[in-house]
């Protein structure tokens, strides 16, 4: 790799230091009057094609893939609350909490292991590691419609917990290895809005597999687990062959399309040291950083709400008097609806380069639902539109924050860690949700709304948090002297700690 000293010359020198980080990139220029140009920077676009061009191919190996994992891997993890629905409580004889502890212990695994899956993804590349646990969750999920009592299905949900714990922090790791800043929100939130459509796709398939209740002498609810289990295992196999590696990597690019790649990337984000493996002081090193915990309660805080509905959304409606076939199709226009208003928020936010009134509105209007869910019980149409403002405002703040925080996070080390720990922290409040909608408070769930408005509003004090961090942050560094004398080596080991780097707000 060439390198050569050449002086720097502002594009125009009218402009203003802080103009010149409008637009919140990575510029390693900016610390030297005269500086070590890497060649890899000034690589142009190959002739064959066009950035945009390129992008689009990228999407199209990508994000399909990506959001199909994810999407079965929501599906396998909720579709016991349509499995309640068709009568899994009463066929199992639980009784008590012992349906919500089955809920809950499927986060213990999951929030534990988060970090050390992020690492062999690393490690062992991801179309291996990805696809792998892809089959071993849907084998689970097989064995959870197999189960005959309590502690058979509190069992397979710790290892369906086990098994998915890499599935969402791998992804927008992955994800966020492939694109610029400016670029990826419509890619996290329709990859994260495959939650949504796992939501609405799962309330249809099981209105479809519930009839199949008495077939071979299992009972609806198990046929629900089979037969998804079954379509996810089958998916895993070619996914082996078609879940894009990191843009070191990946085969499928030409070579002068990969050099394109990973140098519009280290413009935008820095120098990635990809080719260096996590260690224990690189996860140390990521904790130092406060940011990183507000992270964490950001997403935490959401989490509550999101996962309160996936799980109860089901038994909530079919409170209102529906049928179970009834209540199945009445829970998919919620989920639709989460989708299409995500995108449109996730679209207006690359447009303008900013993340965090993107997560303050859809926030609102979560509170707006469960403000009304919370105070009314008498008009059944009324609670039901309130669904929609809860799917809508949680399942669209949630791919923001995430994104807005993971994108923020420079190089594979940082970003590696960061995410598993914003992601692993987060779940923890999947364990508070699974014990805040309890049969003994239904049909109203005061305390279950009660509970979601105040960890929405933890998400929202977080997310104020964090943008007065990054925003001091940037104004400090805008203010420090240009020369630090940091090598490039040294630059790239901080990743988003360098002075030259500046936060998306």
């Amino acid at each position: 790799m060439r390198k050569h000293e050449k002086a720097w010359e502002s594009p125009d020198s009218s402009v203003g230091h802080e103009q010149q980080y409008a637009n919140n990139y990575y510029d390693p220029a900016i610390a030297h009057p005269v500086y070590e140009v890497d060649d890899d920077l000034r690589v142009e676009c190959p002739s064959h094609t066009t950035e945009r061009k390129l992008v689009a191919k990228i999407d199209l190996r990508v994000i399909p893939f990506l959001s199909i994992l994810y999407l079965l891997a929501f599906l396998d993890r909720t579709n016991i609350a349509n499995a309640s629905v068709f009568g899994l409580q009463n066929d199992l004889g639980l009784t008590g909490t012992e349906y919500n502890t089955c809920l809950t212990i499927f986060f213990v695994p999951y929030i534990l292991f988060e970090i050390p899956s992020n690492i062999f993804l690393k490690r062992l590349r991801p179309h291996l590691w990805l696809s792998a646990c892809m089959f071993l969750f849907g084998v689970v999920t097989v064995c959870q419609g197999l189960v005959k009592n309590y502690s058979g299905l509190l069992a397979t949900r710790f290892f369906l917990g086990l098994a998915e714990t890499g599935m969402f922090p791998g992804c927008f790791y992955l994800i966020g290895m492939w694109y610029k800043r400016s670029e990826a929100q419509r890619r996290y939130s329709f990859f994260f809005s495959s939650t949504t459509l796992a939501g609405a796709f799962g309330g249809l398939l099981a209105s479809a597999i519930g009839k199949m209740s008495g077939l071979r002498g299992y009972l609806g609810w198990r046929w629900i687990f089979i037969l998804e289990g079954t379509l996810t295992c089958v998916v895993a196999f070619t996914f082996f062959f078609l879940i894009p590696d990191f843009p070191e990597d990946a085969k499928w690019l030409t070579e002068e399309e990969r050099a394109y790649v990973k140098a519009r990337l280290r413009k935008d984000q820095g120098t990635s040291a990809a080719e260096r493996r996590i260690g224990v002081r690189d996860i140390g090193n990521v904790f130092k950083d406060f940011k990183v915990f507000i992270g964490g309660f950001m997403y935490f805080g959401l989490i509550v709400p999101a996962y309160g509905y996936a799980f109860f959304a089901p038994g909530i409606i079919k409170s209102y008097g529906y049928s179970a076939i009834g209540t199945q199709l009445h829970s998919v226009p919620p989920w639709a609806a989460a989708f299409g208003f995500a995108m449109l928020i996730a679209y207006i936010s690359d447009k303008t380069k900013h993340r965090f009134l993107f997560t303050l509105i859809p926030i609102a209007i979560a509170i707006t639902g469960f403000a009304i869910l919370l105070t009314v019980h008498d008009n059944h149409h009324l609670e039901y539109a309130a669904l929609f403002l809860v799917a809508m405002g949680s399942y669209s703040a949630m791919p923001v924050i995430v994104c807005w925080f993971n994108m923020n996070l420079g190089g594979h080390h940082r970003r590696s860690v960061g995410t598993a720990w914003q992601v692993g922290f987060g779940n923890i409040g999947g364990i508070i949700a699974t014990y805040a909608f309890l049969a003994k408070d239904a049909p109203e769930y005061k305390p279950g709304y009660s509970i979601c408005i105040a960890f929405v509003c933890v998400s929202a004090a977080s997310c104020v948090c964090y943008f007065v961090a990054c925003w001091v942050q940037n104004r400090n560094r805008d203010r420090a002297p240009r020369d630090l004398g940091l090598t490039e080596f040294e630059k790239t080991e901080k990743g988003d700690m360098s002075p030259d780097y500046r936060y998306l707000l």
